[in-house]
């Protein structure tokens, strides 16, 4: 797809604004003028300013601009940062929340740009989300709604499960992080880790699986080779250590083959990642991997660079991705920010946008 060329604009989700997350934004505005060429910001005119008065010391300056309407960004000249202006921010002057700091008030800003976006792209006012990263703590601090999400993923699939009238169990979804080198989708998310062994049980697991076919099958064009990580150390051996690959995870890969799915019986998740890694010029055995917890897989793919990753949020009917990291509250203010991951994640939505309209929902 061409980066220049959109029917509808890509909302940017301004994040924390406490955090990185605006700074990322100018400089991703600032360095890739293509790439961001149709895209605008929901969020804060003032916070974006002051972020690119961070960002103009170490020699760039970009003007900030508020929209009257979202089309407009279609027209935006380069190096200009179009934004939506959320109208419960009172963030101006003095009361922009200081660099750095958790706060009810930051996370309230960062919800409310996320639930406007997802809105927006559930109505078809743009044609995808990228989400700057949000502080969980200070999105808690907010209160109702906010303090029953756990973050970005949870929230998203509450508002679409609302405007298609459906029970939010009736909308699973599933998170992916992805890179050059290695993807990998998640049985659970953001839960204890007792409570995701827990989750790891035949229905999910199989959920799981039927989720990253149908995704992976209309981002490549063709069903996706999926590697199945074990729970145990060395997928259980045998039943040595543990019988939930016995009981559970290899079943659940049964019934998922019995529907076309291409997934391995459960490996050793020691190897599982490294088996699955693209080389240069060379596919990786696996098109993807799935992992039963959160850290089991995003340790390997955060070990490759945080720089490179993307999340994506799958089994929704908007396309979603958003930088892999976090607000990095430390360096925030200090323009020493990286946008790496935050360029790659509006590629990424850039690609994922004419399949999402192929095949409804991620």
């Amino acid at each position: 797809m061409n980066e220049s060329t959109l029917a509808s604009p890509i909302a940017i989700t301004l994040g924390d604004p406490a955090g990185i997350g605006p700074e990322t934004i100018v400089k991703a505005f600032c360095d890739a003028p293509d790439l961001t060429r149709g895209c605008f910001v929901v969020g804060d005119v003032a916070t974006l300013r002051r972020a690119a008065s961070v960002v103009a010391r170490a020699g760039v300056a970009l003007p900030v601009a508020a929209l009257a309407n979202v089309q407009e960004a279609l027209n935006c000249p380069p190096r200009c940062i179009p934004v939506w202006q959320i109208s419960s921010a009172a963030l101006e002057g003095a009361q922009l929340a200081p660099f750095g700091l958790v706060s009810a008030k930051a996370g309230q800003l960062a919800g409310d740009c996320v639930v406007w976006a997802a809105n927006a792209a559930l109505r078809g006012e743009v044609a995808a989300m990228v989400t700057a990263p949000l502080n969980k703590a200070a999105l808690s601090m907010a209160g109702a709604p906010y303090d029953r999400f756990p973050g970005h993923t949870e929230l998203l699939q509450a508002l679409a499960a609302a405007h298609l009238k459906t029970p939010v169990a009736q909308l699973p979804v599933r998170m992916m992080l992805a890179n050059d080198e290695l993807r990998v989708v998640l049985v659970s998310i953001h839960v204890s880790l007792r409570e995701a062994l827990a989750a790891v049980t035949f229905d999910q697991v199989l959920e799981s699986l039927l989720i990253t076919h149908r995704s992976l099958l209309a981002i490549l064009g063709r069903a996706p080779r999926i590697g199945v990580a074990g729970l145990n150390p060395h997928a259980g051996e045998g039943g040595l250590f543990g019988r939930e690959e016995l009981d559970i995870i290899a079943p659940a890969v049964q019934a998922a083959r019995a529907q076309g799915v291409l997934a391995s019986e459960p490996l050793a998740p020691d190897t599982v990642f490294m088996r699955a890694r693209a080389q240069p010029g060379q596919s990786g055995e696996f098109d993807v991997v799935l992992a039963m917890y959160h850290d089991q897989g995003l340790i390997p793919v955060k070990y490759l660079g945080v720089d490179k990753g993307v999340n994506v949020t799958l089994g929704l009917p908007l396309v979603r991705t958003s930088p892999d990291h976090g607000t990095a509250f430390e360096i925030a203010g200090t323009g020493l920010a990286d946008a790496s991951s935050l360029k790659a994640a509006i590629r990424m939505a850039r690609q994922l946008i004419p399949q999402a309209a192929d095949a409804g929902s991620f």
